[in-house]
């Protein structure tokens, strides 16, 4: 669990450090996928008997609250990139031969 936590914060970083939008979108995503199994792992500790259901109660909340902020930056990125594409496009000149 300490690991998943962990990569959630590291892929953030390695992303927003990448080359391009589109890695860092892709980073993202990865650390979506890790708050997710972060919150699984904490179903299976209560599950196991590891840890009793009223201690997982946070940790169910805040994981749900950084998937839900990763998405909201995925989103946002992603609507950024648009307009400029749509403009590239349509501001391109046609090759004349």
């Amino acid at each position: 669990m300490q690991r998943a936590a962990v990569s959630v914060m590291s892929n953030i970083a390695e992303g927003f450090d990448s080359r391009t939008p589109i890695l860092f979108r892709e980073f993202l995503g990865r650390a979506k996928a890790s708050s997710g199994e972060v919150r699984s792992q904490a179903y299976i500790a209560v599950d196991i008997g590891y840890i009793e259901e009223h201690q997982t109660a946070k940790l169910l909340e805040l994981t749900d609250k950084c998937s839900r902020q990763i998405k909201r930056l995925m989103d946002y990125l992603s609507m950024r990139s648009a307009p400029n594409a749509q403009r590239a496009t349509h501001n391109a000149q046609p090759v004349r031969r």
